[in-house]
């Protein structure tokens, strides 16, 4: 995973210059309420990410140096071992609450910028919904897919790719998909989904047992869970694979799908497996990435594509470029 300095607001600005120099066109993100955020997400985690820095401010951390919300405690399973647990009143004590890792700090703009990707999901959703568009691609930033219903981590705050899935079923689309070629396995999308039937979560990643984020979770024996069993698939790679077997992957993923019977599927854009990357575990090429859009596209059901990782801001653009266009290749 990133760490300091990786996940920057320039990435979302070099693909921008990318997809307009291409000659995309820039739809703003509408705002949205929560109901959409509300189903995918708990309301005490949402008020928690959206009021914690205020809280942190007004109680003076930063003049001690700590300039962001730092967790340092968190109330694992394991900690509590069976007893009651408790909301702490000390903002410090909380930081940790509805966090899991200490690398996803939450400091000013980190609510504004999260909940601002969600509405860049759910403005694609309403593009593909309404007819006008058939591929709809959201410029999220921060990514969201390590996410769960009710605990952020991995760079990520809110899970855009879950909103859109969701999104997608309000909207009439019974049955969706979530195609997750990110390098590192999805671990919020899969949770969110994980007992029900009506969405299909696949995912083609590095291997998390060989030392790789969320390293817990992401193997090939999770399928899912009660209604959900069998709309889970997970391929993870061992490090250094390339085009072939990632390719192999998703096409696997993609014969899945198909046999999942979707109306629509989301793309959890992720970039970070490319050759160049500086989080690259698997060695994917700029072609590669387009011949997965073009595999995505073969299912000729509309499409939503939301950015996840992809950090090496020289080829960022490029490499979702790519993608896109094997997306509307069809």
């Amino acid at each position: 995973m990133p760490g300091p300095g990786s996940e920057v607001a320039e990435r979302a600005t070099v693909i921008r210059a990318a997809l307009l120099d291409a000659g995309a066109q820039l739809v703003p993100a509408g705002a949205h309420d929560d109901e959409i955020l509300l189903a995918v997400h708990d309301r005490d985690f949402i008020d928690h990410l959206a009021g914690v820095y205020a809280e942190w401010v007004a109680r003076g951390y930063p003049g001690h140096g700590q300039d962001r919300v730092v967790p340092y405690v968190f109330p694992t399973a394991g900690m509590l071992d069976g007893l009651p647990s408790h909301v702490p009143y000390a903002t410090h004590g909380r930081a940790g609450l509805y966090g899991y890792d200490t690398m996803t700090l939450v400091g000013p703009g980190t609510w504004e910028a999260a909940r601002g990707a969600v509405d860049a999901a759910l403005t694609a959703v309403a593009l593909v919904a309404s007819g006008r568009e058939q591929v709809a691609y959201a410029l999220c930033r921060p990514p969201g897919h390590h996410v769960t219903r009710r605990a952020y981590g991995g760079s990520c705050y809110l899970n855009n790719a879950a909103a859109a899935a969701e999104g997608l079923r309000q909207a009439g689309f019974d049955r969706v998909a979530v195609l997750d070629i990110d390098a590192h396995h999805g671990n919020g999308t899969q949770a969110i989904f994980y007992d029900r039937s009506d969405v299909f979560y696949g995912s083609v990643h590095v291997d998390p047992g060989a030392g790789w984020f969320p390293h817990y979770v992401g193997f090939a024996v999770e399928t899912g869970r009660r209604d959900g069993e069998k709309t889970t698939q997970n391929i993870p790679l061992a490090p250094g694979m390339g085009d072939r077997a990632w390719l192999d992957g998703v096409t696997s993923l993609i014969s899945a799908i198909s046999d999942f019977g979707a109306t629509a599927l989301v793309v959890s854009l992720g970039v970070d497996a490319a050759v160049d990357d500086p989080e690259s575990p698997l060695r994917v090429t700029t072609d590669g990435y387009e011949t997965a859009g073009r595999l995505a596209a073969s299912l000729g059901i509309p499409i939503i594509a939301v950015q996840e990782g992809g950090y090496h801001l020289p080829t960022l653009g490029e490499l979702v470029l790519s993608t896109l266009t094997g997306l509307i290749a069809a």
